[in-house]
């Protein structure tokens, strides 16, 4: 899955406004501007279209865990700069505060099911010889669910 259908489905599933949107990029400590979160969002044959960076995603889903769980005590999260499905997935899954078995009941929303032991190997270490890569079917399952779950006046 590509940064910016994530962030596009993170922002639908919420019903975010751009406001907000920017708002939480600075409770990252990154200031960003309505035009460049609108080109993050737009489709990508749009002209204006601009790819979101593995660290700005990275900006954003730490926000993310500040707008939703509260600021910890301390030095923040650096972002990373390399970021892969499994990473999504894991910050994700502490912003929402979700614990293993709510996880396995959201994609199970949309038909996906999996043991707790194929969950917890998405949020191992990756030099453990559990570690399993997250595939993107897996993740965009996990964010249809979370909009299944969340998104207030769905059809």
């Amino acid at each position: 899955m590509n940064h910016n259908d994530i962030l596009r489905r993170i922002r639908y599933t919420f019903d975010f406004s751009d406001s907000k949107m920017i708002e939480i990029f600075e409770l990252a400590g990154c200031e960003v501007t309505r035009a460049q979160v609108s080109n993050w969002l737009k489709k990508d044959d749009d002209p204006d279209y601009q790819g979101l960076y593995d660290m700005d995603l990275s900006i954003f889903l730490n926000g993310l865990i500040i707008e939703k769980r509260g600021k910890k005590e301390g030095p923040q999260p650096l972002p990373e700069t390399k970021l892969n499905n499994n990473i999504i997935f894991r910050k994700l899954k502490i912003a929402l505060n979700l614990k293993d078995v709510d996880v396995l009941d959201i994609l199970s929303l949309v038909d996906l099911r999996i043991s707790k032991h194929e969950l917890s190997a998405f949020f191992r270490k990756p030099n453990q010889s559990q570690y399993r890569l997250c595939k993107d079917q897996i993740l965009r399952n996990f964010l249809h669910g979370l909009q299944k779950k969340y998104r207030v006046n769905q059809n």
